[in-house]
């Protein structure tokens, strides 16, 4: 446990190791070509990159509500953690293939490095097979992930629960994908739809449910789960904010990917539907034009890049979106400061908290009842239980 403590994902990394080398054997036996084309891409794409943001939250809430200290009961977490890196592969793998993505974690994408292995035939690009292996990757790491989950949970006391919030996170990224990419075909630029697609895509599969497996293995009572997920749901949404910053403002170095993409390819994010709303207020014609013309323009300039980043600034759709996380966070810790932690967890899991946000927050600080409508009108959090079977997982 005090290993694991002092670095949770290195002990993450240490489990998936285990389970890939495992599973890259078998697949190699099964075919060679197979096992080093795809099993093997699989293992080296989850253990080269990725910050074991979900892993972290669901070690920490299992620590926070003091689960943790039987060796049984900590594998299982790290086994889970680890399938929760193969369900993430597969989600980045299959949003690079919609997306059309060449570069992850400042490296070739799985279906652009795919392609470049196997030149072109006469007539053919090579995307397309690259693409269409790479969702075989995607695939065979859902089947893993789900291989681990089954293997895991057979003998846990939290079995049902565990189960049932599983079933409930993949449905829910399948979801928040489809309404990203609903959102990009049908130019949605409500606000409101904005903070539904991060809740479902991001607030509920990064932080929510891996807070809430946390709790399912620690058996804690309903009020503290019930605590624990709404902190985590307030810190997602802010998570997927920041994450909208950062893909707009942040240098590549930072993201891994091109800065500039979801401008590009037209994302629903609430950055732009906010800015929408703030240049229709103020009758700012100016600022509709350029997002009009840039926003889902596919190739843009670095010059019309520039403008748009101007526009977000000038219409104060950027400071909107920072003072709407810093108001999330500080939600998530009041929250929090509801349920009934132990030490050492309690005091991580609220770093983590803020941290996925990349907000410093003071501990003590939370949202007042003004402070929960933001200047577009929407509410600050989903404040419903979260939709689907896994609202089982309280009892």
């Amino acid at each position: 446990m005090e290993a694991v403590d002092a670095d949770v994902p290195a002990a993450v990394e240490r489990s998936l190791r285990q389970i890939l080398d495992e599973r890259v054997a078998q697949a190699s036996s099964l075919d060679p070509v197979f096992g080093r084309d795809l099993a093997a891409r699989l293992a080296a794409f989850t253990l080269a990159g990725g910050k074991r943001i979900r892993p972290r939250f669901l070690w920490w809430a299992l620590r926070s509500c003091g689960g943790g200290g039987e060796p049984a009961q900590a594998e299982a977490a790290l086994r889970i953690a680890a399938a929760l890196e193969l369900i993430q592969t597969c989600a980045l793998v299959h949003d690079d293939v919609m997306d059309d993505s060449d570069r992850r974690r400042g490296r070739p994408s799985v279906h652009a490095d795919i392609a470049r292995r196997y030149p072109p035939r006469r007539g053919d690009t090579g995307r397309g097979f690259g693409r269409a292996a790479a969702i075989l990757v995607g695939d065979l790491a859902l089947a893993w992930a789900d291989d681990v989950m089954a293997a895991t949970v057979a003998d846990l006391a939290a079995a049902d629960s565990v189960a049932a919030l599983w079933r409930a996170l993949r449905t829910e990224m399948v979801a928040g994908q489809y309404l990203d990419l609903h959102g990009q075909a049908t130019g949605a630029r409500s606000p409101a739809a904005a903070v539904r697609v991060a809740y479902l895509k991001s607030a509920l599969y990064s932080v929510e449910r891996p807070v809430a497996l946390g709790a399912a293995l620690a058996q804690a009572d309903p009020r503290t789960t019930a605590a624990l997920c709404a902190a985590g749901r307030c810190s997602g949404i802010a998570f997927q904010l920041r994450d909208d910053l950062l893909g707009v403002f942040a240098e590549p170095h930072v993201t891994g990917k091109p800065s500039g993409d979801d401008i590009r390819q037209g994302k629903p994010t609430y950055l732009v539907a906010v800015a929408r709303h703030r240049a229709v207020a103020d009758g700012d014609t100016e600022a509709l034009t350029v997002l009009d013309r840039c926003v889902g323009a596919g190739r843009l300039t670095q010059a019309q890049m520039a403008e748009v980043r101007r526009t977000l600034v000038r219409t104060g759709a950027r400071a909107a979106v920072e003072h709407r996380i810093e108001q999330l966070v500080a939600r998530s810790l009041r929250h929090l400061a509801d349920a009934d932690l132990r030490h050492p967890g309690r005091e991580r899991l609220r770093d983590l908290l803020c941290a996925a946000a990349g907000v410093v927050t003071d501990p003590d600080a939370a949202a007042s009842p003004s402070e929960a409508r933001t200047a577009d009108g929407t509410a600050a959090e989903p404040d419903a239980a979260p939709p689907g079977p896994a609202q089982g997982w309280s009892r």
